[in-house]
């Protein structure tokens, strides 16, 4: 869907980003990861020419992002900024319809879109009069994100839009980000410095230092496989937490016991991550066991902590191994 070939942009002599190459495959989300300066907003902005590259190509569906009008491809490209980007003159509402206008829809069409997209976005129709000023910050989240849904497009670009809201408002917008069915076939490149949101978000992680690319891979590869140095220290501190969000029952398939009998347990998925099992578990101490069930093959498997916790570490040991 996205490819960058040989990018690179210089600023005062520096190379702030220098020489990067990268596929972001269709309908994934890509978040590029990485300390302040290392060039991951310059790379973003690069996708949809709001920054030039000094040398290197990019291509959208194997066609030149040079090769149409500037503002054609911003048209078929949504874009979400961590301040949302509002026009504060503007209402909700003419927000909202800002691209569908410039595309010349008729105002039935804009109305019902903008109606989808508020249901959606959990945001109620009577902030539609309202300026942006007269919102919260997730609202305001929310109503950027749905001006740059609402004419459909292919490609989503995000930089850092969670980035200005309180921790309790963010993991709630992040949780609804990924459960929409309106994202789930788009194709995502996202900003971020906070590692938790990028474990949580991406299908694969591009982690940059210093305008280059260290590691491009999963969330497990990039933490039981690191490519360098900097790859495996930059998750040092949070490298618990992180492989506790990121392994899942379904890893540990294997170390558990097929349940056989009758259970009026409710089944949780195998997908479940380690982390969510052990919060289950320390959430409610008459939890004996707990039981997943393999959408695949159908199996069901129960799981006590005791057990949870050896298949874990015994995991841990055999990635690191490998």
């Amino acid at each position: 869907m996205i490819t960058l070939a040989g990018i690179t942009k210089i600023y005062g002599g520096n190379k702030a980003v220098n020489d990067i190459s990268l596929t972001v495959l269709e309908g994934e989300t890509m978040v590029l990861l990485g300390t302040s300066g290392c060039g991951k907003t310059t790379t973003l902005k690069m996708i949809n020419r709001l920054i030039e590259p000094d040398a290197g190509s990019i291509c959208l569906n194997g066609k030149s992002i040079h090769l149409e009008k500037t503002e054609d491809l911003r048209r078929k490209i949504g874009f979400v900024i961590q301040n949302t980007g509002l026009f504060p003159h503007y209402t909700v509402a003419e927000n909202i319809a800002v691209v569908p206008r410039l595309l010349n829809w008729d105002k039935p069409l804009i109305e019902q879109r903008t109606s989808i997209l508020l249901e959606k976005l959990h945001l109620p129709e009577s902030c539609l009069p309202m300026f942006p000023h007269e919102l919260s910050g997730g609202q305001q989240q929310r109503v950027g994100l749905a001006r740059a849904l609402v004419s459909d497009p292919e490609i989503l670009l995000m930089d850092e839009p969670f980035g200005a809201l309180d921790n309790v408002t963010r993991s709630s917008i992040q949780a609804e980000f990924k459960a929409m069915e309106e994202l789930k076939r788009k194709t995502i490149i996202m900003v971020t410095h906070d590692v938790q949101e990028a474990f949580e978000l991406a299908d694969r992680i591009c982690l940059m230092d210093k305008g280059r690319i260290a590691q491009v891979g999963t969330p497990k590869e990039l933490l039981f496989k690191p490519a360098d140095d900097f790859s495996r220290k930059f998750f040092d501190g949070e490298r618990l937490a992180l492989e506790f969000k990121t392994v899942t029952i379904k890893d540990l398939w294997s170390h558990f016991h097929e349940f056989k009998g009758d259970t009026d347990q409710l089944l949780a998925p195998a997908e479940t991550s380690v982390w969510l099992a052990m919060e289950r578990f320390s959430g409610d101490n008459t939890i004996g066991v707990q039981s997943f069930l393999d959408d695949e093959t159908r199996v069901v498997k129960s799981v006590s902590f005791q057990e949870l916790s050896a298949a874990f570490y015994s995991y841990q040991k055999s990635a690191y191994h490998d």
